[in-house]
């Protein structure tokens, strides 16, 4: 058992000293690093695969990822784009075993399409936020996945170009590009599901 004392102290330690102790055993800062990063591991997963046990099982597995490699983490750049990085390619991997299974690419079904409607509102969102949100969730899972990725990493998770382009392995030039398009698209979603008024 650890004692309150030791708790708070991983609590306030930074990722490179939590790093340091999970390479040392300690398998309580572990614990932090997934207490300090489920959440945007989860708004990630989220929203490339949609609410539900795909997005879960993507988390768990990004989690798993991430212990295995963190002997390869070199500290160059931030733990949340690294995190953020595995997420994204955990996603794509899930979207690839997901069109190889349904022999196409993505389609949503009215099932999945509640589910997003769940996702995207909140109790609070009333009248035309809510369609607005809706139409938003549709649109979103409608795009490609490398758009998608993009969409989520730069509009969503709010990295910065260059963040994004070194989470996928590509260009900036790729990254606005991408982007580019992938808003082109949200928004040809938007006026049809939506309207223009």
């Amino acid at each position: 058992m650890y004692s309150s004392n030791v708790i708070r102290m991983l609590e306030t330690d930074s990722d490179t000293d939590l790093i340091a102790a999970v390479k040392g055993g300690n398998q309580r800062a572990f614990g932090e690093i997934v207490r300090r990063y489920e959440g945007i591991v989860a708004s990630t997963t989220i929203s490339m695969l949609g609410p539900g046990s795909e997005a879960e099982d993507a988390g768990q597995e990004t989690m798993i990822k991430l212990y295995k490699s963190l002997d390869l983490f070199k500290g160059q750049s931030k733990l949340s784009t690294y995190v953020n990085r595995i997420a994204i390619n955990t996603s794509l991997d899930s979207l690839r075993r997901r069109k190889k299974q349904m022999s196409r690419f993505f389609s949503m079904t009215d099932d999945e399409g509640t589910k997003w409607d769940n996702y995207i509102a909140s109790d609070s969102d009333q009248g035309r936020d809510f369609e607005l949100r809706q139409a938003i969730g549709k649109a979103m899972t409608s795009l490609k996945p490398e758009f998608r990725a993009v969409a989520v990493l730069r509009l969503i998770q709010g990295f910065s170009t260059r963040e994004v382009a070194d989470m996928l392995g590509i260009e900036k030039g790729t990254v606005l590009s991408r982007l580019s398009r992938a808003k082109a698209q949200l928004a040809d979603g938007l006026r049809e599901d939506f309207g223009n008024d």
